[in-house]
């Protein structure tokens, strides 16, 4: 199985361009690939969201919805599996959220646990939470979801035998990451799998240096550059 960590720029309340950046991996990714990954929030981007319950309904984006549809039939067309973050409105309710998407239909849909993806003294009851820690099967391989601050609040929800990829959307500086971040988080990985993929967007506005990890035994055993728009391939 081959993974694709796509560290790519986003921007916020750009759906457009966001949907053009992932289409423009899949091009690239296409026969390297059989699942590529994207940062938490990426497709409306981490801080589009105003607190305003109904502007930001108009942000979010349900399952059937043009902009999903449209990632589905690249899945087909491309014949790739996608993973990317989102901003989910199911109801009346919003959430941060992961969905994955292969041959053209919903293969998993994942709902951030932790508060951390919302300035929650300004939201009401509309932004909400998941409940539900489940893996899904990919390739007759399981994968379990953790979204960002997830897996800091509580780890040993998301404690696995199998592969766990862990979107993001963290934007320390560069020498704060390469001083202390990454082997803190490198070992925060540690504590709920032997294997974890971890994906950060580039943003410019505000700026998030982006990057992708593969963590292995509390150990970074392949990146990318931060800064750099690339896709790092990962073979397990």
């Amino acid at each position: 199985m081959r993974i694709g960590l796509v560290s790519y720029r986003c921007k916020n309340r750009d759906l457009s361009f966001n949907l053009a950046q992932i289409q423009r991996a899949m091009q690239e990714a296409q026969g390297k690939a059989d699942l590529l990954c994207f940062g938490e929030a990426y497709l409306q981007g981490f801080d589009c969201l105003y607190w305003d319950y109904a502007a930001d309904r108009e942000l979010a984006l349900d399952m059937a919805s043009a902009p999903v549809a449209q990632l589905m039939q690249w899945t087909r067309q491309y014949h790739t599996a996608l993973l990317t973050g989102y901003i989910e409105r199911e109801g009346d309710r919003l959430y941060s959220s992961c969905m994955v998407l292969a041959e053209g239909r919903l293969l998993h849909n994942y709902r951030r646990i932790s508060k951390g993806w919302k300035e929650y003294w300004k939201t009401d009851e509309h932004y909400g939470e998941g409940t539900q820690v489940e893996p899904f099967c990919f390739q007759g391989k399981p994968i379990t979801l953790t979204l960002c601050g997830d897996l800091w609040e509580l780890p040993q929800r998301f404690k696995t035998d199998g592969l766990l990829i862990w979107p993001v959307y963290v934007n320390f500086s560069t020498a704060e990451w390469e001083q202390r971040e990454l082997a803190n988080y490198a070992k925060q990985a540690s504590l709920a799998a032997k294997d974890v993929l971890m994906v950060n967007p580039i943003d410019l506005e505000p700026v998030n240096h982006g990057g992708s990890f593969h963590f292995q035994d509390g150990e970074i055993a392949a990146r990318t550059p931060f800064d750099q728009e690339q896709i790092l391939i990962v073979e397990l």
